[in-house]
């Protein structure tokens, strides 16, 4: 039952991120229109980009930890 949880927030985890990241991206789109963006922003959304690839793998590697973990 535990595992279910933790594997329920790992999910809403991710998809806030992937809300996050996508809302970020439409203002991109919208912010070239009117101007774009500057040479630090960009790198901040790389920066934040890059960040949450790498929390990405580190859930699915706990993920399947505990699943393996719950199956033993």
């Amino acid at each position: 039952m535990d595992t279910v949880l933790i594997v329920a927030i790992v999910f809403g985890a991710i998809l806030s991120g992937l809300y996050i990241v996508s809302n970020m991206i439409v203002r991109v789109l919208g912010g070239r229109v009117t101007g774009g963006l500057s040479e630090d922003e960009s790198q901040i959304m790389q920066e934040i980009f890059y960040g949450l690839k790498k929390m990405e793998e580190r859930v699915e590697s706990l993920e399947t930890i505990l699943l393996d973990r719950d199956r033993k």
